[in-house]
């Protein structure tokens, strides 16, 4: 029974995050809990239920799912999502017969921060758009200007507020704060639509939707899981020195990167967002010290039985735009922050023509919209970058311009003396 309580606990603290992405996408929340749930479980089979993690909708995959269901629809975003699942397998076997260190040689933080970078601000209008109460594209206004400005600026400063100040499960829910607060704010101001509740059920199986392949999506997606296959490298880090176990080795990077990429798999073949593990989850490990990965399981167990209660999902699905808005200023800026320090941290050099050229080149690519197609071919946005970045990288010579930068700084030396 403890475990049980304990499970249903890392759930509320997965929560938030959990059901942004779909709802921020236009997937079903429903099936987003559900996904995560047999997700969880299928990683806990691959990794022998060995690592205490829980896995849930991954939030680097945002701006990319909107970009692609509008331009390719569902199912076929599905599909690509399905194939960025099967990159991670892939690269788990790479990382069997070669080594981890294949990744950093293959994905270098200067290849990895600007990809990242381009994830965040890719779509930065359309979090000002819904902010302000538009539909993304700016081309309706869903809510008032005043009552959205209200109801994001509650959502956006208690996501802040908690972030910042809040101390122990506190801090480790700040979008949940974030939604709760904004949706208050949004009953007060009278702009939330109650239809939805009453017409649910309290039972109702989820609105599953199953994947179709279109070449496009799937090369427009691939790409995309570059950042989060590099951050699953750092969050089994970080749950590893939470538990003082190495799972590096026991079960092995191979294993949580294949049973990453096969829940990703089965989680999409559903409908549901893309999984990663969830750096929340881990917070909340170490504050409880809930080290047993059999909680976790109860924690799978409780989503997937959320996922059939019909009117949680119709409740959701009330939530006014700016609400969303409000917490994806944030969601937004902090990635590309996360792809800033990417560069920082590992000191990467930007006085070094090579590594200026590879972040100026993908961040202008990825952000400017850069397209590249013959025919119904395809490749844009953060899968033309992330293919940029890395091509880059590979070709250009280890020493590319600096004999130029050290004629410039002879220079300076020649004018100070």
């Amino acid at each position: 029974m403890l475990q049980m309580l304990q499970g249903a606990q890392m759930l509320f603290v997965a929560f938030g995050a959990l059901v942004i992405v779909p709802l921020l996408t236009g997937l079903d929340p429903s099936v987003a809990l559900f996904g995560a749930g047999i997700g969880t479980l299928l990683f806990q089979l691959v990794t022998k239920r060995s690592v205490p993690i829980f896995l849930a909708s991954s939030l680097a995959f945002i701006a990319p799912i909107m970009y692609s269901i509008q331009t390719w629809g569902v199912p076929s975003t599905l599909g690509g999502l399905m194939a960025a699942g099967a990159v991670y397998v892939v690269l788990a076997i790479i990382i069997r017969i070669r080594g981890a260190g294949f990744i950093h040689h293959l994905l270098p933080p200067v290849v990895v921060g600007p990809v990242i970078m381009v994830i965040g601000l890719g779509l930065a209008p359309v979090a000002v758009n819904m902010a302000l109460g538009k539909s993304g594209d700016g081309g309706t206004q869903l809510v008032t200007h005043d009552a959205a400005m209200w109801i994001s600026a509650t959502s956006l400063l208690v996501t802040i507020a908690l972030s910042i100040f809040g101390k122990g499960i506190f801090k480790l829910i700040p979008i949940f704060g974030g939604i709760f607060s904004g949706y208050l704010m949004s009953l007060a101001l009278g702009v939330v639509d109650f239809t939805p509740i009453q017409q649910a059920a309290w039972f109702a199986l989820p609105n599953f939707t199953f994947p179709e392949f279109n070449i496009n999506a799937i090369l427009f997606m691939l790409p995309v899981a570059i950042a989060p296959a590099v951050e699953h490298v750092g969050d089994i880090l970080a749950i590893s020195n939470v538990t003082g176990k190495n799972y590096l080795k026991k079960p092995g990077l191979h294993r949580t990167m294949a049973g990453d990429g096969i829940a990703t798999m089965a989680a999409t073949f559903f409908g549901a967002p893309p999984n990663t593990t969830y750096s929340e989850v881990t917070g909340a490990v170490m504050l409880t010290k809930a080290f047993n990965p059999v909680i976790m399981t109860w924690t799978a167990i409780t989503a997937i039985t959320l996922a059939f209660v019909g009117k949680l999902g119709a409740i959701l699905q009330t939530i006014p735009v700016p609400v969303m808005g409000g917490i994806m200023i944030l969601l937004f800026g902090s990635i590309a922050v996360v792809g800033l320090n990417t560069l920082i941290k590992n000191q990467v050099d930007l006085h070094k023509s090579r590594n200026l050229v590879i972040v100026a080149v993908t961040l202008v690519f990825g952000i400017g919209g850069m397209a590249f197609g013959v025919g119904e071919f395809s490749l844009q946005g953060v899968s033309l970058c992330g293919i940029v970045a890395i091509v880059l990288n590979l070709i250009l010579p280890k020493d590319f311009g600096e004999n130029h930068i050290v004629d410039n700084a002879q220079m300076e030396d020649i004018e100070e003396r």
